[in-house]
Parts: structure tokens; sequence; C-alpha cells
């Protein structure tokens, strides 16, 4: 890694485009030589983004996801989902070692449902090497980690298809 002060970023809100601008960065620093691990929290790992990300050199880890939402699924599910979820974010803390860039796509949804804790998160923040730039995305990012973010990026949805019932678009939504 480089002697560059690593910074952390926050993409928030209720518009469209926070993993679209983490996505973003990922190939910025994969353009510049940089190592990135991207992982994603409560996504299936189908969105079209991931494939290309590989192909570029970023190393994706992204756990095995139940194909429903959480509060439909059964205790067992969600037992299961809690276990990848911690999964994911163990894969996380030890990327922020090595990495130059990584990325928690949706982290703050799987704080939401409590599949991973805030103490963790601020672990993660705290713990990770000095020249590792840190994503965090999702809906509602706690103040505690507001506070504690370089960057904060919060994206509001003022008009959306969806509204006018256009579905979600592979390429463009996902």
């Amino acid at each position: 890694m480089g002697a560059q002060q690593g910074l952390v970023h926050i993409y928030t809100g209720t518009g469209k485009g926070k993993t679209t601008a983490a996505v973003g960065l990922c190939v910025r620093a994969l353009g510049a030589g940089k190592q990135v691990y991207f992982t994603q929290f409560l996504k299936d790992g189908s969105s079209a983004e991931i494939s290309q990300l590989r192909a570029l050199g970023a190393t994706v880890d992204i756990p095995p996801q139940q194909a429903k939402f959480f509060a439909a699924m059964t205790e067992a599910e969600k037992e299961r989902c809690r276990t990848a979820q911690q999964r994911a974010l163990a894969g996380a803390v030890a990327a922020a070692a090595d990495y130059d860039l990584v990325v928690c796509d949706e982290i703050m949804a799987a704080l939401a449902l409590g599949t991973v804790k805030l103490d963790q998160v601020c672990a993660l923040i705290d713990g990770r090497a000095p020249g590792c730039e840190l994503v965090l995305t999702g809906r509602g990012a706690p103040a505690e980690l507001v506070e504690r973010c370089d960057y904060l990026s919060d994206i509001q949805c003022k008009k959306h298809p969806y509204e006018q019932g256009i579905a979600a678009r592979r390429g463009i939504e996902y």
C-alpha cells in the first residue's frame, strides 16, 4: 500500500446511485494500480457490475445470500443470513489490513437489520491500515458513523421511474 492516508467514505440516502458511486471509485482505483476489495451485504451478487469488477482485477467477495427479504425469512434462514453477513464483515476487516480500497456495499442495511453491529463497523474503521480507503454504503447511515467519516454523500431521491410503474432494469438499476 502507498503512503497516502486512507479516508472513510459514506454513500447514504434514499436515492439511486450509492453502489454505482462505490463501483466508480473502484474503477478509478483499479485504473491507478490500487488493490480493491469489494463485498456486498444482503445482495446476491447478481448485479451486472460484479463480473466487470472481477475482470478489472478487484477481489470481489460476496457470501451466499437468501433469495428473499430478511423479514420474509424463517428463523433458520435469518440465522444463516446473519452468519453470511458476519463472514462478509470478517472478510472486509481482513482486507482492510492489505488493500488500498475496501468497499462494504449495503452495510447500512445489515446494520439496520442487526446482522452486523455498530461496534463491529466502528472496529473496521479504527482497525484498518493507515493507507486503506474505506467505503460504506446504504440507506440510513447512523450518526456514529457519520461523525467518523471523511466524505459523506447523502443521495436523495427526488424522482424515480419506479413511481411510474417502471421495474428495475438490468444494467441500469442492477
